[in-house]
């Protein structure tokens, strides 16, 4: 299998077009997971505070035969720490339960609008960068007028917004603004939240058409939106699947018939933000 082409950030940085999600993987199990993955091939690995893992990662990294400059760990500051001070606290101690010198993307969870703190969190991002304690900053669950408040305010835009995308809910309108803005579009449940689509028509049709699995194709049909997915799996061959994406491509017609599969139920802030599945 090839290795994982890299998508450019706005910020000079980069990044694998597909990572690995690790919410709900902790302990020694969440460990061998993640340690699996990354001989897998994942360069990517996505946590968060509120996913209580940041210790795992940072050992599955050490345990890997991975050497730390080669990859990317996401983690996210949650919406209780937008006051200045709690977010410059918050990177200071992911920081530490990873045990890296440097975290490689940090995003603010979701932008607690009841609190409206955002905006702050958003600056202590931009000075934690300034101090190199972060390479890349970005947000997740933002929508324009979100995302247009932190660039107002401090002139920085963010590289990533992470967002809820999959079939049912392929954001055609955030995917738009974020490319507007020169954001990379990261995609949380790729492959759909509670259901996953594969026995969708457009999507069976497609996987038998490309000789592929139903869940290698909605992660191709993200790539070819410009989406970055974060599949997660813990078994291993699964793992392998969700990489190998690069050996066919779908036609324009597939693409738009997936898409097509938009219902209305999607919510960009579906559950709770701070503790989003990635499947």
């Amino acid at each position: 299998m090839r290795g994982v082409d890299s998508y450019e950030l706005n910020d000079g940085n980069s990044l694998p077009v597909v990572g690995f999600g690790t919410v709900s993987l902790r302990g020694e199990e969440g460990v061998a997971v993640m340690r699996a993955a990354l001989e897998s091939g994942y360069r990517l690995l996505d946590s968060a505070v509120n996913y209580g893992n940041e210790e795992a990662v940072g050992q599955a990294v050490r345990a890997s035969s991975v050497a730390r400059e080669d990859v990317r760990i996401t983690t996210k500051i949650p919406g209780r720490h937008h006051e200045y001070s709690l977010a410059v606290k918050s990177v200071e101690e992911s920081l530490r339960r990873l045990g890296s010198d440097y975290i490689d993307l940090c995003l603010i969870h979701w932008p607690n609008p009841s609190v409206g703190k955002y905006v702050e969190a958003w600056r202590a991002l931009v000075d934690a960068r300034e101090r190199g304690l972060v390479r890349s900053i970005g947000v997740s669950n933002f929508t324009e007028q979100h995302l247009r408040a932190v660039i107002d305010d401090s002139g920085v835009t963010p590289a990533v917004n992470q967002i809820e995308l999959h079939p049912y809910f392929p954001q055609a309108e955030m995917r738009r603004v974020d490319a507007g803005l020169g954001i990379r579009t990261q995609s949380w449940s790729p492959l759909g939240k509670n259901s996953a689509p594969f026995a969708e028509r457009p999507v069976a049709e497609a996987a038998a058409a490309h000789g592929a699995t139903p869940a290698q194709v909605i992660l191709r049909w993200q790539l070819q939106l410009g989406a970055l997915p974060i599949p997660k799996s813990a078994n291993p061959q699964r793992q392998q699947e969700n990489l190998d994406l690069f050996g066919f491509e779908l036609t324009d017609a597939e693409v738009a018939a997936i898409s097509g599969l938009a219902r209305d139920d999607g919510r960009l802030f579906g559950g709770d933000p701070d503790v989003h599945e990635e499947m």
